[in-house]
């Protein structure tokens, strides 16, 4: 309910969105240093911020575009500056260290006309904001109910801001509807990463159902979990609800695993109900879009022809950065010079729309390193320990997130941090305790 009428008062008074903002930073602030992060309190606060920073976008709330990146990067460090990290994270400081070549690189290659502070924030902060993400997490034990908590802070300003859209575009029959992106539907904010962030809370609001045995618990989460995948279908963005819907499957995989024959039987039901919201909403969102929504995801145009290239310009992007890579294959062609490369190749100065390309065009050979670092480090510790089933779902969701929206927020970075983290389940230990001590 707080975060409803947050929304809702953001929606009224948008003056006040710089001073709330600086509020909850500075609260959040104070109980991790009183606390000195016994309850992970860090990563909690970072997960606000990060499942926030669309909405602080939007509403004018940040005081430079960077700032969530910078608020969940600090966070962090304040956490392990009382907590510390693992003896284990040196590939990860490994990756850190790889990415600031590209620095110094960009310095031989850069024009006179090239912004050297803004280009190099713009494509670093993301990639240091996952490698601090995962210098806090891995390894880390946290205990089921603070992984919960975390989740929670991560939905929470999600929902706040499908409220604020809620009553910002409340129907779209008076609007025009654009096939590239609903900048109607979104608040005038990028269509992209509006997505992007309901995708996420799709999921959450998902997996809650599963994991959260309260019936009107479940109810409230159903009620939102058709509001927030509205707010996403009807931004005619398809990658994050594509994503959600990847990140489901891949949840369910290992939930499924760990469920007795008598629970699979609920979860079934479950599942049942939840295809049912999705359909709901789906037609619901039809209905409000006259049947265009049908013809976004089956890529056709608003007169129903296919058309030619589904990822509507990506692919393009994606090749003039493997013919950076290929022609400066050692050293890259520097950070944030991909914009200007690509301006130079196709007449078009855009940002990068893959993280994986980027890494390899900019990067070199030192960027090709740095992938290998974050694809087989986790896999490593998946199969060691295989106590996360959120796992799967986690990488999934950053490496789909970076392949469509790169890191322009700080989203995918802090999630694939979240796939490290070593959940304990206390009620579990208790127990075997018990039986020990009875033997």
């Amino acid at each position: 309910m707080l975060h409803c009428g947050y929304g809702f008062i953001i929606y009224l008074f948008p003056g006040l969105a710089k001073i709330i903002l600086l509020g909850i930073m500075a609260s959040f602030t104070f109980v991790i240093i009183d606390r000195k992060n016994k309850g992970n309190e860090a990563l909690m606060a970072a997960a606000y911020i990060a499942g926030g920073e669309v909405f602080f976008r939007q509403t004018s709330a940040v005081f430079f575009y960077e700032t969530g990146k910078y608020a969940v990067i600090i966070f962090l460090v304040i956490g392990m500056f009382f907590k510390g990290a693992s003896s284990k994270t040196v590939p990860f400081w490994i990756y850190l260290l790889i990415l600031f070549p590209g620095v110094v690189m960009v310095t031989f290659t850069m024009s006179y006309d090239f912004e050297f502070r803004k280009q190099v924030a713009f494509n670093l902060a993301g990639p240091v904001c996952l490698g601090v993400s995962a210098l806090y997490c891995y390894y880390k034990k946290i205990k089921k109910e603070d992984f919960q908590r975390v989740f929670l802070m991560l939905l929470m300003p999600i929902i706040a801001q499908a409220i604020y859209l809620l009553f910002y575009t409340p129907s779209l029959d008076d609007v025009r509807i654009s096939f590239s992106g609903n900048y109607a539907a979104t608040g005038g904010f990028g269509p992209n990463q509006i997505s992007t962030v309901m995708g996420l809370g799709i999921f959450l609001l998902t997996t809650r159902l599963f994991t959260i045995k309260s019936f009107k618990i479940n109810i409230i989460d159903s009620l939102l979990l058709f509001m927030v995948g509205y707010r996403a279908v009807v931004s005619f963005s398809r990658g994050g609800v594509i994503t959600a819907i990847l990140c489901i499957i891949a949840f369910l995989i290992f939930y499924y695993y760990k469920q007795s024959s008598v629970s699979v039987q609920k979860l079934n039901f479950k599942i049942i109900g939840i295809l049912l919201i999705f359909f709901s909403t789906w037609v619901f969102t039809s209905l409000e879009t006259q049947g265009l929504i049908g013809n976004r995801y089956t890529n056709r145009n608003a007169l129903g022809q296919v058309e030619d290239d589904i990822s509507t310009g990506r692919v393009e992007l994606i090749e003039t950065e493997l013919t950076a890579f290929y022609h400066h294959p050692i050293t890259g062609i520097g950070v944030g010079k991909g914009k200007e490369y690509r301006e130079e190749q196709l007449g078009i100065g855009i940002a990068s729309h893959n993280e994986l390309s980027r890494l390899l065009a900019e990067h070199g050979i030192l960027g090709v390193f740095a992938l290998c670092i974050l694809i087989f480090v986790p896999i490593t510790f998946w199969f060691k320990f295989k106590n996360n089933y959120y796992f799967l779902a986690f990488v999934t969701f950053w490496f789909m997130t970076i392949n469509h929206s790169a890191m322009r927020i700080a989203l995918p970075g802090f999630v694939y941090g979240l796939a490290l983290l070593y959940i304990v389940d206390e009620k579990k230990n208790t127990v075997h305790r018990k039986r020990l001590a009875g033997q």
